[in-house]
């Protein structure tokens, strides 16, 4: 596993490596995972010189690979007046440089790949059963994952603050076009199971625990 600044993504990526999902972190392969053609320092109309920030992960997966985003949130440990466990506000605030890093990313490497948000949550507790379609423990912390597309979440975003350029989705948005990110079932097993978001991006829609990604053969 590469050293990686934050722990959201440390925890993420050893969610594909315990669901053998394929991918690749960029961090270590920065360089050989470039197309050709792509450069991190990009000039726009008037020639000033941006650099292009970085995503975070490529995985494959079965006819189309994802350009990864990780965006890390806390979820807070929220009770009812009764005791019993309540599901908290899900942040979902991105930047405008996330946006049109991804974008410019997209542009670069192609059709095949499509540019996604993963929002991994840190709970503050042991999230009851039910609570949250999926989640996994990584260094005694807990986490749940989201995952939007870039299209999808552009289509609903508003400004959260003009001051720090940064977006959101409402909770409405958010829960009806983010979707559980989950490993195949059966991994470690030799299964075989297939990828689901959503018909719209040419993958199989099924239920909520659905793989979205192709496991690697074992």
């Amino acid at each position: 596993m590469g050293q990686r600044r934050h722990h959201y993504e440390q925890a993420f990526e050893r969610y594909l490596r315990d669901g053998r999902i394929p991918y690749i972190s960029v961090n270590e392969a920065k360089k050989s995972l470039l197309p050709p053609k792509a450069s991190l320092t990009l000039r726009d109309q008037s020639g000033t010189s941006e650099k292009l920030k970085n995503f975070d992960f490529v995985i494959y997966g079965q006819g189309t690979n994802l350009l990864i985003e990780i965006k890390g949130r806390r979820l807070p440990a929220i009770r009812l007046k009764d005791g019993t466990p309540a599901k908290p506000r899900m942040e979902s605030w991105v930047t405008m440089e996330d946006i049109k890093a991804l974008s410019k990313w997209r542009a670069l490497f192609g059709p095949e790949f499509e540019p996604v948000f993963v929002f991994v949550y840190w709970c503050g507790d042991v999230p009851p059963d039910g609570l949250f379609v999926e989640t996994f423990e990584h260094q005694e912390r807990w986490y749940t994952l989201r995952a939007i597309t870039l299209d999808d979440y552009v289509g609903a975003m508003k400004v959260r603050s003009p001051r720090w350029g940064t977006m959101n989705l409402s909770s409405a948005d958010f829960d009806a076009l983010s979707t559980p990110f989950s490993a195949p079932a059966g991994v470690g097993a030799g299964s075989e199971s297939g990828m689901g978001i959503g018909h719209e991006h040419g993958w199989d829609v099924g239920s909520d625990r659905e793989p979205i990604f192709e496991a690697i053969g074992g």
